[in-house]
């Protein structure tokens, strides 16, 4: 199993700015909307592809932003 770096805030990762592709969330420090990199994982396709393409998103940042999904999931079970 892969052990994930520490979680980082989401808004070091995410940035909404209604200057930047209209106010749709993307990286930060980029202009790639983050709905993109979630079109990617709904196809299959693997992390690399997505970094490859996009390569002013960092991996640290996808994998910061998959850790806060999973910590919302699972802290919204818990709830339930």
């Amino acid at each position: 199993m892969t052990t994930l770096p520490p979680p980082r805030s989401l808004q070091a990762v995410i940035n909404v700015d209604p200057e930047i592709m209209g106010g749709e969330p993307v990286f930060m420090g980029t202009r790639v909307p983050i709905e993109i990199f979630w079109a990617y994982l709904e196809d299959n396709a693997p992390l690399d592809e997505f970094l490859l393409d996009y390569p002013t998103v960092t991996r640290e940042q996808c994998l910061a932003l998959l850790e806060s999904a999973r910590e919302k999931v699972l802290a919204d079970a818990r709830a339930a």
